[in-house]
């Protein structure tokens, strides 16, 4: 008997949840319930992520009934939490820097070697592991040519290392 009083309980729970939900996103005007999220801060800034709601909705309905009672149902007019600054991606490249091809900046590595500029070669040249200077250097003595700048690449990394 008591199994069946559990069970209509938390029958009765669960259709209180939802229907909390649906006045919420009445209330807001949206069409589904991942826009609930924009009305929910978080503690670090921005709203609430949709995989964070759908969470709580399995791990802490209660806890999500109370955010919701608490910023959607209470204020007269909930107002819509401004998204959280995100970090520039990588991709995006600045569009006044002009685009050098390979022996452009060669040549510009050159210049600066001839000039001794030697912020601008650390600039200009990429970071090589130990072992890939190591190769290079190994392939330069084999071929019989000197490359300065190579064995000072060497040097540094070894001193670095």
């Amino acid at each position: 008997m008591s199994y069946t009083r559990e069970n209509q309980t938390e029958a009765r729970a669960l259709e209180d949840f939802e229907s909390t939900i649906e006045k919420a996103i009445k209330k807001v005007g949206a069409r589904k319930e991942n826009e609930l999220c924009k009305y929910i801060p978080m503690t670090t800034g921005g709203y609430m992520h949709h995989f964070t709601l759908k969470k709580m909705k399995r791990r802490d309905p209660k806890e999500l009934l109370n955010l919701i009672t608490r910023f959607i149902l209470s204020p007269q007019a909930p107002s819509s939490i401004a998204p959280k600054q995100r970090a520039p991606r990588g991709s995006r490249k600045k569009k006044d820097l002009p685009t050098l091809s390979k022996s452009q900046i060669e040549q510009m590595i050159a210049l600066a070697r001839n000039a001794n500029a030697k912020e601008i070669l650390a600039l200009l040249t990429p970071k090589k592991s130990l072992t890939a200077i190591k190769k290079e250097l190994i392939q330069s003595i084999r071929q019989e040519r000197i490359d300065e700048g190579l064995w000072q690449n060497f040097v540094e990394a070894v001193s670095l290392g």
